[in-house]
């Protein structure tokens, strides 16, 4: 229940909110793009701490690029 609330927030963002300032994202996929593909992978608890660290690396300092969502390890 707690994923669908998460991406749903996401997606309102990428639909509602994203549209209406210009395109910044230093990375690809985007932060919201990440957060959603990082959830769904993850969990709501480890997708959204996942998303916070990448919007923590969206400063001028850093140079952005390709920053995939890490891939889940089989145990």
């Amino acid at each position: 229940m707690m994923k669908k609330i998460i991406v749903f927030i996401f997606r309102f963002y990428q639909k509602v909110l994203s549209p209406l300032k210009p395109p910044t994202c230093r990375f690809y996929p985007t932060c919201s793009h990440y957060g959603v593909e990082a959830v769904q992978r993850f969990g709501a608890l480890k997708g959204t701490w996942l998303t916070i660290k990448r919007i923590g690396k969206c400063h001028p300092f850093h140079p952005g690029g390709i920053d995939p969502v890490p891939e889940k390890k089989e145990s």
